[in-house]
């Protein structure tokens, strides 16, 4: 072994930056999992010798049972020249522009890692097990070799894998998903069969991360978009005028359930009736009017108005027909608008009272933060911000969602670029404490800046042109070859939700009486969405915790 090429092992809850030492990261050594979960973790490198003088490619070697079932890629940095706002909290990792940890790439160079004198670089491990692999103990080494596949180091890592497998996610979850924006980085035209087959991996991507509920542009998203401007059109449903009569045609929306069932999407998340911040206008809606094709509604119409209300009662009603048609409607959830404050309580109100009686059996949900939305009955499934959440929960609303966005900068969880990964996976043992039955978080793929007015490269700019912090809109990179490559920051995020999963399944074999005690015995105060303990090896504790006493249970029941 070379003394100068130091490695380690370490858990998925690290960022690495390059010029930290590897000492301050802590070891892994073992770990248990479940049957059903995805396993991360990471090598971390570095060259120490003084005298080194530029990278070098090593080799790397696995060994052992679960070698088939691993994945590495690289761990790559992207930089960000806003990764918070001024006067942050004390739980982020860094608060300067720099290069940060995110972006999980494929090896390249053959497979060979590049090793750096004095920097950390770090390899991202995924560890997928089939159904019927083997419970018990396993072991898995890695080792980076030289040019004559000398052992330049070696790691061990203990896996006991319990013979338990994770219960359905019951969490629905949406991060809203941009068509528009993949045919604007991939310079494809809308709904091209090259378009569809982008959509359809980085849908894939998704689904793989726990989202099960995807954003369907029935018309194109009134979201993001500056007043007066418009995205690109990504309108499924076809709408044709002629003599004052509306017709549609919903083959592109047939085309994407059939795509989504494929997948493995179970919900369809209707694109919003009304605009963003206050629903007072109609979203861009296509149509070919008289034989010409143009825009019929957007900015200058009145949400209210005669002819957009007439539309919409005649489009909701023929799309409800359709999707009963396919027994597709129940799948179905509803926005009137993104995020209205109290003082377009009335606006709003009005405006739902449009379609409200169309949609009587169906859950219509927005994202807002008062409290009087759902107080005076306007909305009936809110989905409040975690750090405006305190009244909604003392509500005790049945089935409550919850969101972030930029503005959940402080105390509470979110997944910006500057904030440890402890911070992001938490959200999982609190979301389960408080009973969360959905979470929205709004950009999977955004790859705009502030109010669409242009497109970005998310490789280089990660905060929509100085808007908002890194790792913010967007979780996912677009791929040369039009798939998506993860952020850690998804992959994580997917951990988050693989605990409630578990924590579900502690539950129905021991209580929840004794799953609270795991989370919360020993801790000053009780958690909640602003309180939480902020270590890693929390994380790592209760869920090893939680999976050991999994085991026993059914250890117990078998004898």
């Amino acid at each position: 072994m070379r003394p100068t090429l130091k490695t380690k092992l370490i858990s998925s809850l690290e960022k690495c930056f390059a010029d930290e030492s590897i000492e301050s990261k802590p070891a892994l050594e073992r770990i248990s999992m479940l049957r059903g979960q995805q396993l991360s973790f990471q090598l971390v490198m570095t060259e120490t010798d003084p005298a080194a003088r530029g990278a070098y490619r090593a080799g790397l070697r696995l060994g052992g049972d679960l070698v088939p079932y691993v994945t590495v890629r690289r761990v790559m940095d992207i930089p960000s020249q806003f990764p918070c706002y001024p006067e942050p909290d004390d739980n982020y990792l860094r608060t300067t522009p720099g290069l940060y940890p995110d972006l999980l790439a494929p090896l390249d160079y053959d497979g060979r890692p590049s090793v750096m004198p004095r920097q950390l670089r770090t390899l991202w491990f995924t560890l997928n097990l089939p159904d019927d692999f083997a419970a018990g103990e396993h072991v898995l080494t890695v080792e980076l070799t030289g040019g004559l596949d000398e052992a330049l180091s070696r790691n061990t890592l203990h896996v006991s894998l319990i013979d338990a497998a994770l219960p359905p996610q019951e969490l629905i979850l949406t991060q809203w998903f941009y068509c528009d924006c993949l045919a604007q980085y991939y310079n494809v035209e809308v709904f091209s069969e090259r378009h569809w087959e982008i959509i359809e991996n980085f849908v894939k991507t998704a689904v793989a991360n726990g989202i099960n509920l995807l954003l369907t542009p029935v018309f194109t998203p009134a979201l993001d978009t500056h007043v007066g401007g418009e995205r690109l059109t990504n309108q499924l449903v076809d709408i044709a005028r002629d003599d004052g009569k509306y017709s549609f045609g919903f083959e592109k929306l047939d085309r994407w359930i059939d795509m989504c069932d494929r997948c493995g999407v179970k919900y369809f998340e209707i694109s919003h009736f009304f605009t963003q911040w206050g629903a007072a206008h109609a979203p861009k809606v296509m149509a070919t009017v008289d034989g010409e094709y143009r825009r019929l509604f957007g900015w200058d119409t009145d949400a209210t108005g005669e002819e957009y209300s007439t539309f919409l009662r005649t489009f909701i009603p023929a799309f409800l027909a359709h999707m009963k048609a396919r027994s597709d409607d129940k799948r179905c959830f509803f926005h009137i608008s993104d995020e209205p404050n109290a003082e377009q309580l009335e606006q709003y109100r009005a405006s739902k009272a449009v379609v409200a009686d169309l949609l009587e059996g169906y859950t219509i949900m927005d994202a807002l933060s008062n409290f009087e939305f759902y107080s005076q009955g306007v909305v009936k499934t809110p989905i409040p911000s975690t750090n405006h959440i305190e009244p909604f929960l003392e509500a005790d609303i049945k089935g409550l969602w919850t969101y972030y966005c930029c503005g959940q900068n402080r105390l509470v969880s979110n997944r910006f670029f500057a904030m440890p990964s402890a911070r992001n996976r938490i959200i999982g043992v609190q979301m389960y404490k408080y009973n969360i039955a959905g979470f929205l978080q709004w950009g999977y793929n955004f790859y705009n800046t502030c109010h669409s007015y242009n497109a970005i490269n998310p490789f280089l700019d990660s905060n929509g042109s100085d808007w908002v912090p890194s790792g913010d809109t967007y979780s996912v990179y677009p791929a040369p070859d039009g798939t998506a490559w993860e952020s850690l920051r998804i992959v994580v995020f997917r951990e988050a939700l693989e605990d409630m999963r578990a924590l579900r399944l502690c539950e129905q074999l021991c209580g929840r009486d004794f799953v609270m005690n795991l989370i919360e015995g020993g801790l000053d105060e009780p958690i909640t969405f602003k309180n939480y303990p902020r270590e890693a090896s929390y994380l790592l504790e209760l869920r090893e915790k939680v999976n050991l006493a999994i085991a026993a249970a059914l250890a117990a029941k078998k004898a």
